[in-house]
């Protein structure tokens, strides 16, 4: 009897492990995904070149990250997007954004 019951619970125990897992990777990419915006945004804030600061973000993302960079005359803004398959889950996009405002050294060059 008890072992029936084992059988039977087993393979929820194994999908919900499974759940959890993907969800922590997910989790974990986001978090990565937020450093990376907030690095590069940082870098540009302080008037580094878009080269060191792509490089920055692309270090500090997940492997395969996309980087978008968008800017105004004193604010610049860089979001991180990761795709992450989670197994028979499906595939997620994850996403990450930082917004930093150019200091006065950095905003008055163009």
């Amino acid at each position: 009897m008890a072992s029936v019951e084992v059988a039977l619970a087993l393979p929820v125990v194994v999908t919900l492990l499974a759940v959890c897992v993907g969800a922590v990777s997910l989790g974990v990419d986001r978090v990565r995904c937020v450093d990376a915006a907030r690095l590069a945004a940082r870098a540009l804030a302080r008037g580094d070149d878009s080269g060191t600061a792509l490089a920055l973000a692309r270090t500090a993302a997940p492997p395969g990250a996309g980087v978008a960079v968008s800017s105004s005359a004193d604010r610049v803004t860089v979001t991180v997007t990761s795709v992450r398959s989670v197994g028979w889950l499906g595939r997620f996009e994850v996403a990450g954004s930082a917004t930093g405002q150019r200091e006065a050294a950095a905003a008055a060059d163009p």
